[in-house]
């Protein structure tokens, strides 16, 4: 059986201690392909800056010619650490003088990617760009691969780091793409208005710690919280959670207890929630640790802030909650939609009141067991086999990826 040569660019380093949605889409790439894992180059801000930090040591190994830059990670996967140095140009008002930069940054950066693609002998291979990278705006140019695959994730444009120069990148990259993947409805749309060839390829879940036959004892601090428990997991940020919904809900309904478990921002450790008897912040957890606190709150809820940041995210979290069987209160969006027969959606505080108030006056069991089977079904194997169809639709011939599609040939 043929493999494919997969190059992956992607803006989270694989040895991140975090789960990464670009690692599991190697990891799932590999089954049945070969993949060459890029991490970003070290630039000059980050070496001056962190280089106590031991990542950028190593980078710096690497860049010195010290460490090996190309290493064999898992099945089917190398990992690429470009010994090039990038130049920190984001600064720059001049979209000219920024071009420029730029291209030389992703001339030295395609050097190191070519250097190790001719050394695994990955011929002809496929490009996928894990989000707004600006050196990107250069690679397909550079150099030529079968099809350019843009994954899009975030909405980073949004983001203060992306706002002078990223606009322009983002639209030259989604014109150059053969394809467009992305992992919500609202991106697609998006991605829609500028390349024709974009697809909601879902989003793949990592869930096996979330499974709702697994018991988990009540954990010693959330024991000592009264009923009925509304909780939230993740980071505590008012970038992506509505802080004032949140106010409203626990001083209009005392008798609930609201549950928040997760590191918290500039803004959450401030506010004055902090000052109300029913709301408990019980800190930061380890992943391992979260399933059990899902388990025994009486709802999950996701009171998300509706701004250009979040429109577009898929919520992991409510796949989470479902998978462990729990009822879902959430704020109703566009990404949203696809939970729309499983969770509870509401538009504004009086609705979340309503819909919290029916969730724990009359619960229902079937729904939570249709959605179980829901977030079961959100796999990294289904979400690449809808890429896999995607770039066979925009080119039938040759049948891209057919390797992958059809492991039992």
């Amino acid at each position: 059986m043929n493999q494919e040569n997969i190059i992956m660019l992607c803006q989270q380093d694989w040895d991140l201690k975090l789960g990464t949605n670009a690692r599991n889409l190697a990891r799932e790439f590999a089954r049945h392909n070969r993949v060459l894992y890029v991490n970003m180059p070290l630039d000059v801000s980050a070496l001056v800056l962190g280089f106590r930090r031991p990542a950028v040591r190593q980078r710096f190994r690497v860049l010195l010619g010290w460490a090996q830059g190309l290493t064999y990670v898992e099945p089917n996967v190398w990992l690429c650490t470009p010994n090039c140095l990038a130049l920190s140009i984001n600064w720059l008002a001049s979209a000219r003088l920024f071009s420029m930069g730029n291209k030389l940054n992703a001339w030295l950066l395609a050097r190191s990617i070519r250097k190790a693609a001719r050394t695994l002998g990955f011929d002809a291979p496929y490009l996928l760009q894990d989000g707004l990278i600006f050196q990107g705006t250069e690679l397909k140019r550079l150099l030529r691969p079968r099809k350019f695959i843009y994954y899009l994730r975030d909405y980073m444009v949004t983001v203060p780091y992306f706002r002078r120069h990223g606009p322009a990148a983002e639209a030259r990259l989604l014109q150059q793409a053969d394809v467009v993947a992305a992992n919500s409805a609202y991106l697609t749309d998006y991605a829609h208005r500028t390349n024709p060839h974009s697809y909601d390829i879902g989003q793949g879940c990592v869930l096996a710690l979330y499974q709702a036959e697994t018991r988990h004892e009540v954990p010693a601090d959330l024991a000592a919280v009264p009923l009925p428990r509304i909780g939230y997991t993740g980071f505590l940020t008012t970038v992506r959670l509505d802080l004032e919904l949140l106010l409203a809900l626990a001083r209009k309904r005392p008798d609930y207890h609201l549950v928040l478990v997760g590191p918290e921002d500039a803004d959450f450790r401030q506010s004055a929630l902090h000052g109300l008897p029913n709301v408990h912040f019980l800190g930061n957890k380890t992943p391992a640790q979260l399933p059990a606190y899902v388990q025994h709150f009486d709802v999950c809820i996701n009171p998300q802030a509706v701004n250009d940041v979040t429109q577009g995210n898929y919520p992991l979290k409510i796949d989470e909650y479902l998978a462990m069987g729990r009822p879902v209160v959430a704020t109703r969006t566009r990404t949203m939609e696809v939970f729309a027969d499983y969770a509870y959606l509401a538009g504004n505080q009086y609705e979340w009141l309503a819909q919290l108030a029916q969730v724990l006056v009359a619960p229902d069991p079937e729904r939570a067991a249709r959605g179980v089977a829901l977030a079961q079904s959100h796999t990294w194997a289904a979400s690449v086999a809808r890429l896999y169809a995607a770039v066979r639709a925009v080119s039938p011939a040759p049948a891209a990826l057919v390797p992958a599609l059809a492991p039992s040939c």
